[in-house]
């Protein structure tokens, strides 16, 4: 892929003066940014140590080494004989007079309520929370649920958490019960931090029965902790959040963990079985984030940053950590982003004076779509724009730059994944910018692009691939490091192969090509295909089924479900068809209905079973079919060819 030098974006002299990236590079007396990261590789024991001081990192005990490899390179030990709690580095702004007064954290519900707390005030507020844990009994390791919209409370909740040594494990608000209870029950969590429910486009959406559906399958949650809309009364048997937000300060400080202790265990979806839980500790996570916020978003006090974001996906976390750890203003948005109409974020950005914001490219596509209506607030304070979650067309990002910035505004395209924290591929803003690529790995991350025998790749697509451990890998999976090993370290020896295809060209830049696996991404949320086909095949009169992700002008993807009735099924197609879509909304949750529902009568499957689910997205698309060798049953596509958009 290219793109002509009238589409590229050139960073102006005042980007090599401010930029956080080349102060990191001064301090590590380098000369330049290909210096940095060429030194990041070479010698990533160097580069972290100096690193965590350049980035303001709060330990109470400061490590001795960069990683402990004892256990094997799959699982490294970071930054032995340290100790943290990464919440310390985020309540220190309180202390600083740079920033104790001024806004930490603003919140604005779809209503245009707006409320904010200072550093200072979130700081007091979260060992206030922090009291009202320790008092119901939640400690150190306990798994705690969270079901909230963002803002001010969601926020306060997982930096509550941290701060007492207790584990988040993240759900999204419009999961349905089945996705509720795999992820609670998988996770062993004892209490659960709940909304009641939130305003989309003006409606109310109740939350209580979803929840008090999947706790009647749950004994082993004690506790449930509700943050109550307006006007709605705290279920029966539950506590108020704003109750223990409300407990008076104990002075019992924030607890000592190693930097291998986990504070969030956050369920992803995989090609088969059910989702899989990365867990993520004190000492890589939030590091990888504060560095990722300084060195690819330039991002540092005095900053307004804004991406809205689900507390129930990795970006909720991250957002979170990339201002607050880095001194600037989060600022948080609960709602429908086009309500009441495609002005919402522009507006956002004119209220609060946003100089950082980041969307996924489903919104951009959106704003893209409604231009008159999404650029009519004023944008000028925005010094720079980012792009994550899934692909995005190069006509779209252009647009981005150039009409929802101001043409000179950088559009930071970044692409990691749950399993790694942050960036494996993003950009600098000390380098060109192609439209939709990304102009470097990210430093300390030896990030390659390779064959199906693991050799390196130049201009041509291959499997995305991690050559060493990094900082922001997942810890392993909960209780289940074989799953662990199976998903990232066992195709290609040696290497983490991340599950995306990428092409690298010859300047070190490089361009994502799509996911290499099964996993799909509707609107930029990640859902693994056997997530859906047992919930499909529970109906009676299905025998088989398969899901895949289809490409989306809005969502980017969309889900479509092929089903094989069971033998002697006589009902209406599109009654089946109906009673799929509804049972996978209410299961899954609203985002997840399939776009289509297709009836076959049989699917494409491999001499050993396996369904071929590529093969089938491939045919659906009009897309070259690749090897076909291991297919047992040809006729199957033809099928699949009569039912598509363009049959």
């Amino acid at each position: 892929m290219t793109a002509s030098a009238d589409t590229t974006w050139h960073p102006s002299p005042q980007h090599f003066e401010d930029a956080h990236v080349l102060a990191l590079a001064r301090t590590l007396g380098l000369a330049d940014y290909d210096a940095l990261h060429e030194f990041s590789l070479r010698d990533p024991a160097a580069y972290w140590m100096v690193a965590i001081d350049f980035l303001g990192i709060h330990w109470s005990k400061h490590p001795t080494a960069y990683v402990d490899l004892s256990r094997g390179r799959e699982f490294p030990l970071w930054f032995p004989d340290g100790e943290l709690n990464w919440v310390d580095t985020v309540l220190a702004w309180a202390e600083d007079p740079r920033t104790a007064d001024v806004p930490g954290l603003v919140a604005e519900q779809e209503d245009g309520t707006c409320r904010s707390l200072s550093f200072r005030e979130l700081a007091t507020t979260v060992r206030r929370f922090a009291a009202g844990l320790r008092a119901q009994g939640i400690k150190r390791g306990d798994r705690v649920g969270l079901l909230c919209e963002n803002g001010i409370e969601a926020t306060v909740s997982l930096l509550g958490l941290s701060y007492i040594g207790a584990i988040m494990v993240p759900l999204f608000s419009g999961f349905g019960v089945d996705a509720v209870i795999s992820r609670l029950e998988g996770g062993g969590a004892r209490a659960l931090i709940a909304t009641t429910g939130f305003f989309r486009r003006g409606r109310y959406i109740d939350a209580v029965p979803t929840i008090q559906q999947a706790l009647a399958q749950l004994p082993a949650i004690e506790t449930v902790f509700w943050k109550p809309a307006r006007g709605v009364a705290i279920p029966e048997g539950g506590l108020s959040w704003q109750t223990l937000a409300d407990t008076a300060e104990d002075g019992i400080p924030s607890l000592r963990m190693s930097p291998n202790d986990p504070f969030l265990m956050i369920y992803t979806s995989g090609t088969t079985g059910k989702p899989k839980g990365p867990v993520h500790t004190h000492g890589s996570f939030p590091l990888k984030i504060a560095h990722d916020s300084a060195v690819h978003f330039d991002v540092g006090v005095g900053d307004v940053y804004c991406w809205p974001a689900d507390m129930g996906w990795v970006a909720g976390a991250l957002v979170l950590c990339s201002a607050l750890l880095r001194g600037a203003t989060l600022v948080c948005y609960d709602g429908a982003p086009d309500f009441p109409d495609w002005s919402r974020m522009s507006r956002i950005v004119e209220r609060h004076r946003v100089t950082h914001f980041g969307s996924a490219p489903t919104l951009i596509r959106g704003m893209a779509s409604n231009e008159a209506l999404a650029l009519a607030g004023d944008r000028s304070t925005v010094q720079l724009l980012i792009t994550a979650g899934e692909s995005i067309a190069p006509e779209h990002f252009t647009w981005f730059r150039t009409h929802f910035g101001t043409g000179i505004t950088p559009v930071i395209n970044y692409t990691g994944g749950t399993e790694v924290s942050g960036a494996l591929l993003a950009s600098v803003v000390v380098k060109p910018i192609r439209p939709a690529g990304f102009n470097t790995g990210s430093p300390g991350v030896d990030v390659l692009v390779v064959d199906e025998a693991g050799q390196e790749l130049r201009g041509s697509v291959g499997e995305l691939a991690i050559a060493a451990p990094f900082v922001g890998m997942t810890h392993s999976f909960w209780q289940d490091d074989a799953r662990y090993l199976d998903s990232y370290w066992h195709t290609s020896p040696g290497l983490w192969i991340h599950g995306d295809l990428a092409l690298k060209n010859d300047d070190g830049s490089y361009f994502l090509m799509g996911r290499s696996d099964d996993t799909l991404k509707v609107a930029g949320k990640r859902l693994g295909p056997a997530e859906v086909e047992e919930i499909v095949i529970e109906l009676s009169a299905v025998h088989e089924a398969a899901a895949v992700g289809i490409a989306d002008a809005t969502k980017g993807e969309k889900l479509v479900v092929f089903i094989v009735p069971k033998p002697h099924w006589t009902g209406e197609h599109d009654a089946l068809a109906r009673e799929v879509s509804l049972l996978v909304e209410h299961r899954m949750g609203k985002p997840f209905r399939p776009g289509a529902v297709h009836i076959v009568t049989m699917l494409p499957k491999t001499r050993s079973s396996k369904v071929m689910r590529r093969v089938i997205r491939r045919v659906y698309s009009d897309q070259p079919l690749g090897d076909l060798s291991a297919l047992d049953n040809p006729l199957a596509l033809e099928e699949i060819r009569s039912v598509r958009p363009s049959a």
